[in-house]
């Protein structure tokens, strides 16, 4: 596949979003208008934009990554449109926000490459842990920018402009952040991260000191579910941080130990905290508090299993019955009206985004490079899966976002930003 190739899939997939809001026009009882119009537009410009970019500054990074996201990103403007027509045009225009932001980063690092990333670690951590307090900002002090507290999490900062107020979550971006630094550090770090052990017999157990990483970084996710209520986050934090050790020392025993630590903190905050209580209930027995924590998960299920294999149609279920279905909960929308064939291609979707991206890593020429990879693609595949793990309640639910899919500018911005770093490393790849 080539560039040209990459573009007809492009044009394909804005046809799809248009097709996809015609569609829910229809079923409410109107016709093709304006709406059809725009979206086909919004998504020509936006990633019309991004592939130019990548012929001008990046031209040889893989041809996979924007058709694949932009039939994800197609299918669920069209469930965000079909459950909420005002919320999917404001995600029209943070669709070309985060095209922008993707085009900024590609024309900036178009002659250094992603060198300084690894070079400024330590200010990107600095940045990443200033976005991570942001929310903690009072909410009532007299100055424009503040922390905001919605359905209970401390995730969100607003700006207020006048009589505007612009809300968006630092955290998505400072994720990012952590992921370059982490594949920065570990890069200049595993050699003396590997090597620190001590005989004991024939077992040979890691030195002490050398788990300082893993208790900083256990301690900081725990102090993200404990001031900001993010269950969603601390797990992908922390989660992220052991993974790249891992892939960087080759000793299982990191990984281990931080999996128990995680769960000793888990089974605390189960006990401690209301709002993680709530959760782990509502995921066990979802139908025992059905008109309470139960109704969300309980009505997915319903939707999804009613969808049966080609679904209602767009707009012929009733995703609407679903709270908060445009965010956490849109691949219920998605198994309700097109069926367990809709979800399967999306699913199939998100695993080929992965294995591009990891397919990335292996080839990358020097380690830094793999582990940056490897972490962006291990972002977005575990976020896909926490989401819709809660969904079909294999696991809890944690708040997270689909990417491409839920509605969420914070969200769309980050993932676009994630996309580009990761066209940019395959451009880098050995010839």
């Amino acid at each position: 596949m080539n560039r040209s190739a990459e573009a007809a899939f492009l044009i394909g997939a804005s046809a799809l979003a248009a097709f996809g809001v015609a569609m829910a026009n229809l079923a409410e009882g109107g016709g093709i208008d304006a709406q059809v119009a725009l979206t086909f537009l919004v998504f020509i410009i936006a990633f019309g934009s991004l592939h130019f970019a990548l012929r001008q500054w990046a031209p040889r990074a893989s041809v996979y990554l924007l058709p694949l996201v932009s039939i994800i990103t197609a299918v669920g403007l069209t469930m965000v449109y079909r459950l909420d027509p005002e919320r999917a045009g404001l995600q029209r225009w943070w669709l070309l926000i985060a095209a922008a932001f993707g085009v900024a980063l590609l024309f900036t690092v178009r002659s250094t490459g992603l060198e300084p990333l690894r070079r400024y670690r330590y200010l990107l951590l600095l940045g990443a842990l200033i976005l991570l307090m942001a929310p903690l900002l009072p909410e009532t002090w007299s100055l424009p920018l503040r922390g905001k507290t919605v359905n209970g999490s401390r995730l969100w900062v607003e700006f207020l402009a006048g009589p505007l107020g612009i809300r968006f979550q630092p955290g998505e971006i400072a994720k990012l952040l952590i992921v370059i630094f982490l594949a920065s550090y570990l890069a200049d770090r595993h050699v003396v991260l590997a090597a620190g052990t001590r005989a004991l017999g024939r077992v040979r157990l890691i030195e002490p000191r050398q788990l300082v990483p893993v208790l900083v970084a256990w301690t900081a996710s725990f102090g993200v579910l404990v001031y900001q209520r993010d269950l969603g986050a601390s797990l992908l934090l922390f989660a992220v941080f052991l993974t790249l050790l891992y892939m960087a020392t080759g000793r299982a025993a990191y990984p281990a130990i931080g999996s128990f630590l995680f769960f000793i903190g888990a089974v605390f905050a189960w006990q401690s905290f209301s709002h993680v209580e709530r959760r782990i209930v509502a995921w066990l027995r979802p139908f025992s508090d059905f008109e309470g924590a139960g109704y969300q998960i309980a009505q997915g299920l319903f939707a999804m299993g009613s969808g049966s294999l080609a679904g209602a149609g767009v707009g012929l279920g009733r995703p609407d019955l679903i709270p908060f279905a445009q965010t956490d909960f849109v691949f219920a929308a998605v198994g309700e009206e097109l069926g367990l064939a809709g979800a399967v291609i999306v699913l199939c979707a998100y695993a080929l985004v992965a294995a591009v991206g990891f397919g990335i890593a292996i080839r990358s020429r020097d380690l830094f490079r793999k582990l940056l990879a490897a972490g962006l693609t291990f972002v977005l595949g575990l976020q896909t899966f926490l989401i819709i793990g809660g969904i079909v309640r294999i696991l809890p639910l944690t708040g997270i976002t689909l990417p491409f899919m839920s509605y969420g500018g914070s969200s769309l911005v980050s993932n676009m930003i994630l996309i580009a770093l990761l066209a940019r490393l395959s451009h880098e790849e050995p010839a």
